[in-house]
């Protein structure tokens, strides 16, 4: 085991809190790094990074909100040389699948000189229990611009074990990940598992971009509402409209499936409120 700790960026998020946990109930030492941690951590505060780089063996690079806004190669361009300046060794990114500037991320920590993971998350199935799809299963509409495209829902415990297993074990240098669900589902699939084990009705209903941009400007103002709506043209089209085997190949099982996740997380009361 490394003595060294592991850094967590993003530490309280979905997925940064639970590698976090992974680490430290497997005996590991880590810090847990985002802007309300005490290691302070800020995606735009650049002098928040040398202090939480230094002394740490591994990386664990989780962008919020998103891959593919404009400025974040050069983010991840500084902050890669940093962590090679103060010797870190290993980094493994989280990325979505088939966004391009999530590629030109890619590319700059395959050129960083460090080992690294690359791990190419689906759509979490999380997001309709503690992400922003949360209210769609709660009210029991989900509109999305998706049409019939069918996407393999990934549970992040899953994600969370492939990252804990990269940032430890030597074996997952270099290697590269595609994790999805066992399955693929459109989302009037999804909506029908939902609904099955919630007891309501979840119904799904396709909308236009240019209608899924104006409700994100309402929301989230212009900025926020342009990317996010590129990157669903893009994911949308049918290009993730596959399985992929990092579950299998990084943790040596199948992937969870979508309609237990539902059933777990309405055992565990995800969606009480709309009870």
């Amino acid at each position: 085991m490394h003595s060294l700790p592991i850094l967590v960026i993003g530490a309280t998020g979905k997925t940064g809190r639970r590698v976090a946990d992974l680490l430290e109930a497997e005996g590991h030492a880590v810090r847990r790094a985002s802007r309300s941690s005490p290691t302070r951590f800020d995606w735009d505060e650049p002098d928040t990074w040398t202090r939480a780089l230094e002394g740490v063996s591994a990386v664990y690079i989780n962008y919020y909100p998103d891959l593919a806004f404009p400025d974040v190669p050069a983010k991840i361009q500084k902050l890669t040389d940093m962590a090679a300046a103060v010797g870190v060794e290993r980094l493994v990114m989280l990325a979505g699948r088939g966004e391009p500037r999530a590629e030109a991320c890619e590319e700059i920590v395959r050129r960083s000189g460090l080992d690294y993971t690359l791990v190419r998350a689906a759509w979490f199935a999380q997001n309709f229990s503690e992400g922003f799809l949360y209210d769609t299963v709660t009210e029991g509409m989900l509109a999305l611009p998706a049409g019939d495209v069918a996407e393999p829902l990934v549970d992040i415990d899953d994600v969370a074990e492939v990252v804990a297993a990269a940032l430890t074990d030597p074996r997952h240098a270099r290697q590269e990940y595609d994790v999805t669900g066992p399955h693929l589902l459109s989302f009037h699939d999804a909506t029908e598992e939902l609904s099955r084990a919630t007891g309501w009705t979840v119904a799904y209903q396709p909308i236009s971009f240019e209608q899924f941009h104006a409700a994100l400007i309402e929301l989230d103002g212009p900025l926020l509402a342009d990317v996010f709506t590129e990157v669903c043209r893009q994911i949308f089209d049918g290009r993730n409209a596959r399985l992929g085997d990092g579950v299998q190949r990084a943790l040596g099982r199948e992937p969870r499936d979508f309609a237990a996740f539902c059933a777990q997380a309405t055992a565990a009361g995800a969606w009480n409120s709309a009870a």
